[in-house]
C-alpha cells in the first residue's frame, strides 16, 4: 500500500520505519531540509522536502493515489489542514491525523476528520488499564473509543458463584459475548451459571466501562 506521512519528527520517523518493515511504500514529507537529509540516510523511503499543508507538495508526493495519508507533525493546525486537503481535495482512501493537545480532538471531528489519534489519550488509557483490577483488561477499542471489548475474570471469592447470567445486574450498554472456562470458549445465554475463574468477554459502550469495572469489583465477597 502507498502511505504518505507528513511530519518527519520522532513520530513520523518511527511510523515510517514500521510501515517499511511491513513492506508498504512510504513517502515522507518534511519541511526542514536538514532533517530530510537525516531521514534519507536513515530510511529507505521517498523523502519530499516541503510543507505538507501545501497542495503542490502533496500532489508531488502522490496524494491522489495514496491509500493512506497520515499527518503527524507537532503542530495541530498543520495536521488539521493536511488532513482536510488529503480528504477533501485529493480524496485519499484513508486519512489519519495526530492531535498533540487532546482538547483539539472535537475540533478535528467537527471539521470532518474522524480518524484522530492523541498520544496523550493513549498514555492515559494505558495508565487506566494498569490501574484496573488484574481481573479486567481492555481487548480492543471500537469506533475511536465509542465502544470497547473487555475481558474480566471472576475472582475466587466472587459473589456470582452459581448465579445465572440473567440475574447479574450489568450496566446498561453492556453485552457479554463469550465465556471461557477451563480453556474452552462458549457463547453464554441467560441461563448460563457462573463460577469463580470464569473469563467473561463483553462489549461495552464507553460510558459503561467504569460501571462494568465497579460491578466486577463488587462481586468479591
Amino acid at each position: 500500500m502507498r502511505m504518505i506521512i507528513v511530519g518527519g519528527g520522532q513520530a513520523g520517523r518511527s511510523l515510517a520505519r514500521v510501515l517499511l518493515e511491513r513492506r508498504h511504500e512510504v513517502c515522507l514529507i518534511e519541511k526542514r531540509r536538514e532533517r530530510c537529509v537525516e531521514l534519507a540516510n536513515d530510511l529507505e523511503a521517498a523523502i519530499f522536502p516541503g510543507d505538507g499543508t501545501n497542495v503542490a507538495v502533496l500532489e508531488a508526493a502522490g496524494a491522489r493515489k495514496a491509500d493512506c495519508v497520515m499527518a503527524v507533525t507537532g503542530v495541530d493546525q498543520d495536521n488539521l489542514v493536511t488532513a482536510q486537503l488529503a480528504q477533501g481535495h485529493f480524496g485519499a482512501k484513508k486519512v489519519i491525523a495526530r492531535v498533540n493537545d487532546p482538547r483539539n480532538t472535537e475540533t478535528f471531528h467537527a471539521l470532518g476528520i474522524q480518524n484522530v489519534v492523541s498520544s496523550t489519550d493513549l498514555v492515559v488509557q494505558l495508565i487506566e488499564q494498569e490501574a484496573d483490577a488484574a481481573q479486567m483488561h481492555l481487548i480492543a477499542s471500537l469506533e475511536q473509543g465509542k465502544g470497547e471489548i473487555c475481558s474480566m475474570t471472576l475472582p475466587y471469592d466472587t459473589a456470582w458463584e452459581n448465579c445465572a447470567l440473567k440475574d447479574v445486574a450489568f450496566p446498561k450498554g453492556t453485552l457479554v459475548i463469550s465465556l471461557i472456562r477451563g480453556g474452552e470458549l462458549t457463547i453464554p445465554h441467560g441461563g448460563t451459571v457462573l463460577h469463580a475463574g470464569d473469563e467473561l468477554v463483553a462489549v461495552a459502550e464507553e460510558k459503561s466501562r467504569k460501571g462494568l469495572r465497579k460491578t466486577l469489583e463488587a462481586t468479591a465477597t
